[in-house]
């Protein structure tokens, strides 16, 4: 055996893989007696980033509780000589990436069922405001009874805003080139559409049994996924149904806001051609196998049905559910003279044993422990009561580092309004609020109304500090990277050229920020190819 590891995991001699976010080693949990894949996290820059670590942690447990059949277990994670792993399921089958290498073009069906099961997946992770920002044909795989599994969420840890244009210190953006929308190869914004345009260059690469853009380079990769169209895949394979050829064509749109509303609108598009999955010799067990997935699965299939369906061939995903909302430990039993709610003493209490669990990186405890003493807290002292948004500030925080950008954005948002109305719209509090609530919102690929609420900050930013104030500098950079991530080229190419002058005039020509802004620029105004 290889390395030892916290004592219980017994790693064989050499990894079986490697990749831009790290490596994979195949081992034994000595503890439980399983065999578990072990996989170590690569730092950006080749050097230990301790938040970046805390990242990986909140992304690793939002992972964990994922809890779809698509999604291999997460059982531990860690961290071994400085650098951060996680010890998961060890799947077997071989990846899509190898099953089209031998076998070149899937079969119409297992192209569109091998993608359905993926937009299961990506349905679950999506609601759980979590982005894989990696999916390719080699992070999927295809298990003896036909079940695909989503290999590697959480090994990417999630950017802030302020990360956007941040890219390793090679100059590269993180990513495969081949499979990253062009939101992603230009400012590193990733959001679920990023995802459904992966999920489109694997779904043409198993139509077709080619990549959808290659190049010598992956530069030139990078260039044609921004900048060319693709080619009907109908040209390449005639039997491609037109139905299915339109959504590919969706899905590989360069704005985001023009690709699929959602995974499960595409999963609903691509079922009527998830048709005569038949056996794939040499990789699939023999039909009369039993495979207790799929009957599990076919049961599930006729939930909220009067019949079976006609033809349960293959593996049935259902969709995701978003689970039931847990509920709030009931509130302490109160004397007959107190009023309704919680004291101070209450929310003191609360906060307390929140910052504890903060304290370990347990943000989703923390922040269940803050929801059950807001509303409360809100009906005995107020809204704007000064601990009561302490508190409120407190539990947007919490969901924001758990990654939960759906809930934390209208805590932020009506938080700012509260604020804004007792304090006033400049009150620091308030302005700070706007800002993590439009975060929240371009996180989860709400790219628009993040650009309307970052544009009326910056407005009212310029008023209450100036045109020249850091802070409003920074939101205009912001801007301009969102309007580049959504698309919007020349607008993006009218803010960075309006905020470089000024940089220019404030801090000079090479300063650090100016060129960034520069670099951006000169991008943009290369010549696109058609």
């Amino acid at each position: 055996m290889g390395m030892l590891i916290n004592s219980r995991y017994e790693l064989d001699d050499l990894p079986i893989g490697h990749g831009g976010m790290g490596e994979v080693w195949l081992g034994h949990d000595t503890k439980l007696d399983r065999h578990v894949a072990v996989k170590f996290i690569r730092f950006p820059n080749g050097e230990q980033d301790k938040d970046y670590i805390r990242r990986f942690v909140r992304e690793s447990r939002i992972t964990a509780r994922l809890e779809h059949p698509g999604v291999p277990a997460v059982y531990d994670v860690g961290s071994h000589e400085g650098r951060p792993y996680l010890v998961m399921q060890r799947i077997h089958g071989i990846s899509v990436a190898d099953l089209v290498a031998e076998q070149g073009a899937l079969p119409i069906g297992w192209a569109a069922g091998i993608a359905a099961q993926v937009c299961a997946v990506l349905t679950a992770a999506h609601q759980a405001s979590l982005v894989h920002r990696d999916l390719k044909p080699s992070n999927l795989m295809l298990q003896p009874d036909g079940a695909v599994k989503v290999l590697d969420f959480g090994l990417a840890a999630a950017p802030t805003l302020s990360d956007f244009s941040k890219i390793t210190a090679t100059g590269l953006p993180p990513g495969t080139p081949a499979y990253m929308a062009p939101e992603q190869i230009e400012t590193n914004i990733s959001g679920p559409a990023t995802d459904l345009y992966a999920l489109g260059c694997t779904l043409h690469e198993m139509l077709t049994g080619e990549r959808l853009f290659t190049g010598s380079t992956s530069y030139d990769v990078w260039s044609k996924q921004v900048t060319h169209q693709p080619l009907p895949v109908r040209g390449v394979r005639d039997d491609v149904p037109a139905g299915l050829e339109d959504l590919l064509l969706h899905l590989l749109q360069k704005k985001p806001e023009d690709r699929p509303e959602s995974a499960q609108v595409v999963y609903d598009r691509l079922l009527p051609f998830a048709t005569d999955l038949g056996p794939i010799p040499g990789i699939l067990h023999a039909p009369s196998t039993v495979s207790p997935a799929r009957m599990y699965g076919s049961m599930l299939g006729r939930v909220f049905t009067s019949a079976p369906p006609a033809s349960p061939a293959g593996p049935i995903v259902p969709p995701a559910s978003a689970g039931e909302p847990a509920q709030p430990p009931a509130p302490p039993q109160r004397r007959p003279d107190e009023k309704p709610g919680v004291g101070r003493t209450d929310l003191r209490r609360a906060r307390a044993e929140a910052s504890r669990l903060v304290g370990s990186s347990r943000y989703g405890q923390a922040a269940e422990v803050l929801a059950a003493a807001v509303a409360p807290a809100i009906t005995a002292l107020g809204r704007t009561d000064e601990d009561v948004v302490r508190v409120r500030l407190e539990l947007a925080d919490a969901l924001f580092e758990e990654g939960d950008y759906r809930r934390a954005a209208p805590a932020y948002e009506e938080l700012a309004e509260d604020v804004a109305r007792k304090q006033g719209p400049h009150a620091d509090l308030a302005l700070h609020c706007r800002l993590r609530g439009a975060t929240c919102r371009a996180l989860f690929g709400e790219t628009s109304e993040a650009l309307r609420q970052l544009e009326a900050l910056v407005r009212d930013e310029t008023e209450a500090f100036g045109a020249d104030d850091p802070r409003t500098l920074e939101l205009r950079r912001q801007i301009g990277l969102l309007q580049l991530g959504a698309g919007l080229r020349h607008a993006a190419e009218q803010t960075l050229t309006r905020l470089l002058a000024d940089l220019t005039r404030l801090n000079s020509a090479t300063h650090p920020s100016t060129m960034e802004i520069a670099d951006l620029l000169s991008g943009l105004r290369r010549p696109r190819s058609r």
